[in-house]
């Protein structure tokens, strides 16, 4: 049994994910769409990393006094611009590897 309901969700999962590729790659987004998303990742990689800094400065003021608290949100900030991070430079590896490409 739990195999055939493992066997359901993945499918479930596939053409989830696929629905998803579609709507992404449709020919009906705009690139507004397209940089409008991008600001809003950076935005909240922003928010992030101000609300890190903030409560780390609140647990040295002593205003905040959950340890785990503050290490979780600093984590979580440096594993958000660490991604941002990746994509930057995957993104600047393929346009050079566009602008090397033969004509």
């Amino acid at each position: 049994m739990k195999i055939s309901n493992q066997n359901i969700n993945v499918s479930a999962l596939r053409e989830n994910i696929l629905e998803k590729a579609n709507e992404a790659f449709s020919g009906n987004k705009t690139n507004d769409d397209f940089s409008k998303k991008m600001k809003d990742a950076i935005n909240t990689v922003a928010e992030s990393q101000n609300k890190a800094s903030q409560i780390t400065k609140d647990y040295e003021l002593g205003n905040e006094t959950d340890l785990t608290k503050v290490i979780m949100q600093q984590q979580i900030s440096n594993i958000a611009f660490q991604m941002t991070l990746n994509v930057r430079n995957k993104v600047l590896s393929s346009y050079k590897d566009i602008m090397n490409m033969p004509v």
